[in-house]
């Protein structure tokens, strides 16, 4: 099987990695994939599900194997529904991988063109976007400054290293803008890579 092209969207929480994801695929030729949308769809009576839920259910992390095995059968899926056609749509991946070893898991069936890293160096301004966020959005969670931290500090540890992973590939792309200005700048580095700039 042709392995899926792809783009990643990676920055820290509040980037505003969904947005543009959500802008991206309704742009034909995209087919936008968040992580939280494979988890969503997932059969709590199918094989996987059951490992997925004996794992989430007692508060562990979901072994990156069983989340990219999830992820796979999603994508599977949507394609035999013809909702994602990979011939023609270059898939928008956002929250996955989260690590190197997702990364790694993934390689056999994606084939990454590009890498936008959505940057925001001001992290007291991002974590002010978060809390603005939580209040819209209902995430309640999200407004105590120890939960912020902990989410920048587990963006650091785990999924910072996957831009070293794909390092030639990374455009890094100034998510402090409004989210057309960030979405030109992504669409600008796309034109370039079909053109094998």
């Amino acid at each position: 099987m042709a392995r899926t092209k792809s783009i990643l969207l990676i920055g820290s929480p509040g980037t505003g990695k969904g947005t543009i994801g959500r802008i991206l695929g309704h742009v034909p030729g995209f087919f936008h994939l968040a992580c939280g949308e494979v988890f969503r769809a997932l059969d709590p009576r199918s094989d996987l599900g059951r490992e997925f839920i004996a794992h989430s259910s007692k508060g562990r992390l979901v072994p990156d194997d069983i989340t990219i095995r999830l992820w796979q059968q999603h994508i599977r899926n949507l394609a035999i529904m013809g909702e994602f056609r990979p011939a023609e749509h270059l898939l928008v991946l956002d929250g996955i991988p989260r690590n190197v070893a997702q990364a790694k898991l993934m390689e056999p069936e994606t084939d990454v063109l590009l890498v936008c890293h959505l940057d925001f160096a001001d992290r007291s301004k991002l974590a002010e976007r978060i809390r603005r966020r939580s209040l819209r959005e209902n995430r309640l969670d999200d407004i105590h400054d120890d939960i912020i931290e902990r989410r920048f500090r587990v963006f650091d540890e785990e999924t910072k290293p996957v831009l070293d992973h794909y390092r030639d590939r990374v455009v890094p792309i100034d998510a402090s803008r409004q989210p057309f200005q960030v979405l030109r700048s992504i669409l600008d580095c796309l034109e370039r890579v079909e053109r094998g700039g």
